[in-house]
């Protein structure tokens, strides 16, 4: 048992990752510090989906909040990419997942992860692209429009009130970036 690892997913102060994830980032081997990044990131995504802005845009939860525990799991692959710059992760996570019997709806989120800038992006793939950029306090403001944009279709809610309404739940959200910076950090690569 990787003790390091295990406490990325137990110590406090996060949302604990889905019991599946944790099993399957013990069986691939994940690096602490990439279990304690997917945490991270599927606690932001937590806050977003079952928050107010997206109470009615028919989110799918379970494939949100699987997509952004596991986004990057293609990183065990490419240990590099988990302290520089990469996107090979990215096919090499959702090849990774389905081989592991994981349901293809579920596994594109490894590999659309980094593509939110494309013609036929969901809003559930936005969405994982979005906790995987706010849980570190970075904004995207293309990525945010294109989300505002997508939600006020679903709504039927203006462009600029569903903007609004993100804009200020993610400020909320990245606000505490610091401390999950922090979280991430305390484990080795």
């Amino acid at each position: 048992m990787n003790e390091a690892l295990e406490r990325a997913f137990t110590e406090p102060g996060l949302r604990p990752l889905p019991d599946v994830v944790a099993a399957l980032l013990r069986d691939v081997g994940a690096p602490p510090r990439l279990g304690a990044h997917l945490r991270a990131v599927h606690d932001v995504a937590v806050q977003i989906v079952d928050g107010p802005v997206f109470s009615n845009a028919g989110v799918d939860r379970e494939a949100v909040l699987f997509g952004a525990a596991t986004h990057d799991i293609g990183k065990v692959r490419f240990p590099g990419e988990l302290t520089g710059p990469g996107a090979q992760h990215e096919p090499a996570g959702e090849q990774l997942l389905v081989r592991l019997g994981v349901d293809e709806r579920l596994a594109r989120f490894a590999a659309l992860h980094g593509r939110w800038d494309r013609d036929r992006a969901t809003l559930d793939e936005l969405l994982v692209t979005l906790a995987d950029k706010v849980w570190k306090g970075r904004r995207e403001p293309g990525l945010e429009q294109k989300v505002a944009e997508v939600v006020a279709a679903a709504t039927g809610e203006p462009v600029w009130a569903a903007y609004m309404r993100l804009d200020d739940e993610l400020t909320r959200i990245a606000d505490g970036a610091d401390e999950r910076l922090a979280f991430q950090a305390r484990f080795p690569p």
